[in-house]
């Protein structure tokens, strides 16, 4: 792994003391990335405390091997599994979503159409298949849809087209040049300051990953295995998945009511909404990419049904 290829963590202190009620106890670090959180989290821990850390990334869990700490271990796992953790057993759940700047800097991984590279964009490299091969046998309307739904893009039929006409006529596009080419190509306006290949990567990345379906199981599965008392807390960075945290809460937040049976009590809340955070001035104006950065806090009660 190239250590030139650095990670700046997002609201790093404010992250940590959201989710940090008792130094005994044991948390979860998500996304390890390249562990600044888990770093943090771990000098603010007692010598009982405990943290676990998931990560589908072999880069991130080469870097978690270096943490020589005995109150620390990684799974190379999604964060879809902690469901997988004993009920009740942890005292807060971190999770730092999207890519990391390594990712998107190594050429080799085909996340950025900055560098022209193989067009992978997997962030387990060891499961699963790649964008340039999802891509060979997509049909049109799903690709469409994709660009559509996880890019937000309105020449989503557009960039579609040229794709699938692409394929027909040379052959499947595979590296990440030849996409930001013919997405270039198809996309009829410019937003200021931004590639117009942009949303077409974005969308690609997610639905390679499965990122939105594994976001909804991790956040179902938090309340499965937070401690009552035990802190949620959620970083994203673009609106879909700010959007899933938001509902999220909101959705366990509130007491919600029986129509059908006029007089029965209304089901308990299971989480207490606490907060939204976005990074101040000085942090965005030091790190760029975390001017679209959202963390949102939420506490667990004593409902257990």
């Amino acid at each position: 792994m190239d250590t030139s290829w650095k990670h700046t963590t997002v609201l790093l202190t404010e992250a940590v003391e959201a989710l940090l009620s008792n130094p005994d106890a044991c948390y979860i670090d998500a996304t390890f990335g390249r562990g600044g959180h888990s770093r943090l989290i771990l000098s603010r821990l007692s010598p009982q405390g405990r943290l676990v850390a998931f990560d589908k990334d072999l880069d991130a869990v080469a870097e978690a091997a270096t943490i020589g700490d005995p109150r620390f271990s990684i799974r190379h796992e999604s964060f879809r599994r902690l469901a997988d953790l004993p009920p009740a057993s942890v005292a807060g759940v971190l999770l730092d979503l999207g890519v990391s700047s390594p990712q998107i800097d190594n050429p080799v991984r085909g996340f950025s159409f900055r560098f022209d590279a193989p067009l992978d964009m997997r962030m387990d490299t060891t499961r699963g298949e790649s964008v340039a091969e999802w891509l060979a046998t997509a049909p049109i309307q799903q690709i469409t849809e994709v660009i559509r739904d996880y890019g937000e893009e309105r020449f989503a039929g557009a960039i579609a087209k040229a794709i699938v006409a692409r394929r027909q006529e040379r052959g499947p596009v595979s590296t990440t040049a030849e996409l930001a080419e013919l997405v270039a190509g198809a996309v009829k306006t410019r937003e200021p300051g931004q590639n117009p290949a942009t949303r077409t990567f974005q969308a690609f990345r997610i639905f390679i990953n499965a990122e939105l379906e594994e976001l909804q199981q991790a956040l179902e599965a938090s309340l499965h295995v937070l401690q009552p008392g035990g802190r949620l807390v959620v970083i994203s960075f673009h609106s879909l998945e700010d959007r899933i945290v938001k509902q999220f809460i909101a959705k366990h937040a509130r007491e919600t009511f029986d129509r059908r049976v006029p007089f029965a009590p209304p089901q308990a809340m299971k989480l207490k909404a606490l907060g939204r955070i976005k990074p101040g001035a000085a942090e965005v104006a030091a790190n760029p990419r975390a001017r679209s950065a959202v963390m949102r806090v939420a506490e667990r009660t004593g409902v257990m049904a």
